[in-house]
């Protein structure tokens, strides 16, 4: 039987100062899971949080919108910062969470092979990626210099707007606003690896291909221009694309251009004057926007976000109008970084894994433009991301925290 969480929104989050620590890690997770936090509404888990950090005496706790911060001042030489976003993507009848008890139908079959006997927590952003906030938020309690003292300084960022436009990025926000918050050495963001390290990441740019014709009285259909039928060379075009597999810094990247929506017609008697495919281009981390830009569209096209539509001079798309909507640059892995290489030798000591390239674009990307080495390393599984089944065995817990603390620690 599923056991329903009773928390409909998360108020204050905290544990008994006499748990376990896997027992104060499922409350934590319990907590902010039953907080709905769909992107646009994370104002009360943010509240939440910094609540539970201000109690924290160790920590200098700062807001930005819904992005909260909090710094550790022990005067040590290096600074790792620790970030997660706390936004999810919309609920497909998978809120509230729940608890579930081994032989609970709705643990996936592959999730109890691999830990059999074994709860597991169902529902919205289980893995993507509050199972890796909840374990940021025990590890900015327990790491406080006096019963635990870190071998670095810390900075933990809880921020919002992650799995929406660029534009509303909280760490993109709090970057260009108290660029003084966000500094350090290395970086880890929270996303699912299932515990081992993910480097880098693939950038993404995302625009409409425009066909236009002209619009007609559907029995009188030679008097018009059929965009949609137009967009047929489009379609062709996406259909025969071969994704590539990219080399970067020894790990490999695989590329993908894909419609991801169409639209066009302003009546079903109407033949239409303008069709639009939305194109989602995630390319390799050789490549800068520009770079991709001009694969798709020609070097000197002239779109840009906000500026209309221009036509494509080159590449894949040449010939068609394009209209910018949204650009997010890659990261190379960083694997090279001192930090990157303890960290991996432990993850390898503990997981058995080696590093593997992120595949999905994540905000690694916005630690390299500032100059700072940065990994993905977070629980739960990336393919059960944004799924209706999301879900997380609670053991996944534990380990992150174990291998975030060993490491953390060590001297």
């Amino acid at each position: 039987m599923t056991d329903e969480l009773a928390i409909q929104t998360a108020t204050e989050l905290g544990f008994d100062a006499s748990a376990t620590r896997e027992q104060a890690l499922a409350d934590l997770l319990a907590q902010i899971m039953g907080a709905y936090s769909v992107s646009d509404n994370e104002g009360p888990l943010a509240d939440a949080i910094e609540q539970f950090l201000h109690k924290q005496s160790h920590l200098t706790v700062h807001r930005h919108g819904d992005t909260v911060v909090a710094s550790t001042s022990f005067g040590l030489p290096q600074r790792v910062i620790l970030a997660g976003h706390i936004d999810t993507v919309p609920v497909i009848d998978n809120f509230p969470p729940r608890w579930l008890n081994p032989g609970d139908p709705l643990i996936r079959e592959d999730v109890a092979a691999a830990h059999p006997g074994e709860r597991v927590l169902w529902g919205r952003g289980a893995t993507d990626m509050k199972s890796s906030d909840a374990v940021m938020l025990y590890l900015a309690a327990a790491l406080d210099g006096e019963h635990v003292a870190p071998a670095y300084d810390l900075t933990y960022v809880f921020y919002d707007h992650e799995e929406v436009a660029a534009e509303k990025n909280g760490l993109r926000k709090v970057v260009e606003t108290h660029p003084d918050w966000i500094t350090g050495n290395f970086a880890i963001i929270g996303e699912p690896t299932d515990c081992g390290i993910e480097g880098g990441c693939n950038g993404t740019i995302r625009f409409d291909v425009i066909t236009h014709g002209v619009a007609a009285h559907s029995a009188r259909a030679w008097m018009g221009v059929n965009a949609i039928h137009k967009a047929a060379d489009i379609l062709n075009r996406l259909a025969a694309y071969q994704p590539a597999d990219v080399l970067v810094d020894g790990l490999v990247y695989r590329e993908g251009v894909n419609a991801t929506l169409i639209s066009g017609g302003k009546g079903t008697n109407v033949i239409p004057d303008e069709c639009r495919v939305h194109v989602n281009y995630r390319f390799a981390p050789d490549k800068t926007i520009a770079d991709a830009k001009a694969l798709m569209m020609g070097a000197d096209c002239g779109a840009e976000l906000g500026n209309g539509e221009h036509e494509a001079t080159g590449g894949m798309f040449a010939g068609f109008g394009i209209e910018m909507a949204d650009e997010s640059p890659s990261a190379r892995p960083g694997m090279d970084s001192p930090l990157a290489v303890s960290l991996a030798k432990l993850v390898k000591e503990r997981t058995g894994r080696d590093p593997l390239a992120k595949l999905g674009w994540t905000d690694v990307a916005r630690f390299a433009i500032l100059g700072i080495p940065a990994v993905n390393l977070g629980a739960g599984s990336p393919l059960l991301a944004h799924k209706h089944d999301e879900q997380l065995p609670e053991s996944e817990l534990a380990l992150l925290a174990d291998i975030l603390t060993q490491w953390l620690v060590a001297r």
